[in-house]
């Protein structure tokens, strides 16, 4: 085999393996990405299903939204998402993604679900910034305060409710962190005011 001959049969070897390589990686970036998707969309729907009793809905809660213009009730400029509970194609709850702004360490994201009715079946802080040991108590792993949400509407709790204790409302604060609290109850208030003043129009999609 002369030079060349040889040269030609190494490079198209290369080229074979090059392709190989390629479709492999393309592969495999293909099966991690749906990996990754499928994970995000089964962590989502134990999030959801920790806010909204199973029994409330039948429906696909990932894949059955809407997306909300910005409304300063729900604490961000930026268009949110909101998720259709169904039971029997009729709409049971909301799951809204919300903002609370003003945070001690800046915005706290949110779950909250609302039902048909008006009231928080729960809600869960999703992302933060809070300090450990102090405004970071509003997630759950670190303390059950979020849990006081559940069950509360604007029929029965009253605006002035609406507020930490040391506002004169009845929702605990912090030992040294009332500004954090204090952004979430006002968070959750909103949004259910977001609610009511918009139910006809969302229990109707």
């Amino acid at each position: 085999m002369n030079l060349f001959a040889s040269i030609r049969q190494n490079s198209i070897g290369l080229g074979i393996f090059a392709v190989m390589t390629a479709g492999l990686i393309a592969l495999t970036h293909q099966f991690t990405q749906q990996t990754i998707q499928n994970n995000i969309v089964q962590a989502q729907l134990s999030a959801f299903n920790e806010i909204l009793p199973k029994d409330r809905y039948n429906n696909n809660l990932a894949s059955d939204t809407v997306t909300l213009a910005a409304d300063p009730l729900l604490g961000s400029k930026e268009p949110i998402q909101a998720y259709i509970a169904r039971k029997n194609d009729e709409v049971t709850a909301i799951i809204f993604e919300t903002v609370a702004p003003g945070g001690y360490n800046g915005n706290l994201d949110l779950l909250v679900a609302i039902d048909r009715d008006g009231i928080v079946t729960g809600s869960r802080v999703i992302s933060h910034k809070e300090t450990p040991g102090l405004g970071d108590k509003v997630d759950l792993q670190k303390s059950k305060w979020i849990l006081s949400f559940a069950g509360k509407s604007l029929d029965n709790t009253t605006m002035k409710q609406w507020n930490v204790k040391k506002d004169g409302g009845q929702f605990d604060q912090f030992t040294g962190a009332t500004i954090t609290p204090r952004a979430v109850v006002r968070a959750v208030k909103n949004t259910l005011i977001y609610f009511n003043e918009n139910k006809d129009a969302l229990l109707s999609r």
